[in-house]
């Protein structure tokens, strides 16, 4: 029997749509169109936008430049969910606009922490070993 289509991670359509939704958004954030003195100034980057199955329901993933503020910046752009929600509306063209959560990106210091691992003495021990 056959796997669930979702379990082999998103279809082409979820990307299509995450992708249009995340240049959108970067484009709306970087004309500072939404009013909020948390965002006033900051530098948003939209790294990644997941799309639900059924595409009502979008997460994008932010991080303000140089990681200051993350909790109060995700915090305001959670605020304005229906204002930027609007905005994308005009922006895209599709049937249906989801709605959008904001959370923090934490890739980056998951990278940040793999690479210091690797960097260790008892790894690179362990590397030369083979």
């Amino acid at each position: 029997m056959p796997a669930h289509p979702s379990s082999h991670g998103p279809s082409q359509r979820q990307l299509r749509i995450g992708e249009l939704i995340r240049h959108a958004l970067s484009d709306i954030l970087v004309r500072s169109e939404v009013q909020d003195p948390e965002l006033t100034g900051v530098v948003i980057t939209v790294s990644e936008v997941r799309i639900s199955p059924d595409a009502k329901n979008a997460t994008a993933f932010v991080i303000p430049l140089g990681g200051e503020r993350q909790t109060a910046v995700v915090e305001a752009l959670n605020r304005h969910v229906r204002f930027l929600r609007g905005e994308l509306a005009r922006a895209v063209k599709l049937k249906y606009v989801p709605s959008v959560t904001f959370k923090l990106d934490t890739s980056f210091d998951e990278t940040d922490r793999i690479t210091d691992m690797l960097r260790s003495p008892e790894v690179a021990r362990d590397l030369d070993r083979d």
